[in-house]
C-alpha cells in the first residue's frame, strides 16, 4: 500500500456564504442536529488542542457535553495534562470531523472553568460507575500497573456504598470554550473545499470566505 495514493473525493453538499445565518452559533446548530440524524458514532466526539506557558501544543480527543451562546463545555479532571495547560494557557481549539457527512467544524477560543454548582450537576448525572472513575484515575500520572486504578475502584466503592450521590471530586470538572472564531468547512470536488469563516467583532460577528 501506497498512503499517498490514498484519497477519496468530496460531494455530498456545499456551502455558501451568502446561506449561512449570522450566528455561528445557529449554524452549528443545524449541523450538530444533522450529524444526530445521521447516526455517527459519538458525533459530540471532537480534538481538543491546547499548549502550556511555553507555547508547545498536545491535542487529544473528548466529548462535547453542553452548548450554547455561552460557549462550548466539556469536562475532565483539572489536574491532567490538558486542565494544567488550560490553567497556564487559556486558549484551546477544538475540532469535528464528521466523516460521513464530508465535514468538519473548527473552533477557537479563550478558557475558564464552570461554575462548581454546574460541574456537580453534570457530574451526579453520569452513572455511578462514571463517577467512581473520576475519583479513582490521577488522570495523566504515571501508574506502575492498571491494579493500581483497580485496587482504587474497589476501595473507593467501599467508601462510598452508602452514598446515593457522589460528591464532587476536588480536582474534577467542566472547562468552557468562549469561540472567537468559527469556521465550517464543506468538503468538495477536486480538493476546492467550502471555508466559511466567522470572527468575533465588537459589533457582532463577522462572516467570510477562505480558500481552500
Amino acid at each position: 500500500m501506497n498512503i499517498a495514493d490514498l484519497r477519496r473525493s468530496y460531494s455530498l453538499e456545499t456551502l455558501s456564504e451568502h446561506n449561512v445565518p449570522d450566528n455561528p452559533f445557529q449554524q452549528f446548530t443545524h449541523w450538530f442536529e444533522e450529524a444526530l440524524r445521521a447516526h455517527l458514532y459519538e458525533p459530540n466526539a471532537m480534538a481538543l488542542a491546547t499548549a502550556n506557558a511555553q507555547g508547545a501544543p498536545s491535542v487529544r480527543m473528548v466529548l462535547l457535553k453542553g452548548f450554547d451562546e455561552s460557549g462550548m463545555v466539556f469536562y475532565t479532571n483539572y489536574e491532567s495534562r490538558k486542565g494544567g495547560e488550560l490553567d497556564e494557557n487559556p486558549q484551546a481549539a477544538l475540532l469535528f470531523w464528521w466523516a460521513e457527512l464530508e465535514r468538519q467544524v473548527r473552533i477557537e477560543g479563550r478558557i475558564s472553568r464552570v461554575d462548581p454548582e454546574e460541574s456537580l450537576a453534570y457530574f451526579q448525572s453520569r452513572p455511578r460507575e462514571s463517577q467512581l472513575g473520576a475519583w479513582a484515575s490521577p488522570q495523566s500520572r504515571p501508574i506502575a500497573a492498571r491494579e493500581v486504578i483497580e485496587q482504587n475502584m474497589a476501595e473507593l466503592e467501599s467508601r462510598f456504598a452508602d452514598q446515593e450521590a457522589l460528591p464532587l471530586p476536588p480536582n474534577w470538572g467542566g472547562f468552557r470554550l468562549v469561540p472567537a472564531v468559527f469556521e465550517f468547512w464543506q468538503g468538495r470536488e477536486n480538493r476546492l473545499h467550502d471555508r466559511i469563516v466567522y470572527t468575533r467583532t465588537d459589533a457582532g460577528w463577522h462572516t467570510g470566505r477562505i480558500a481552500p
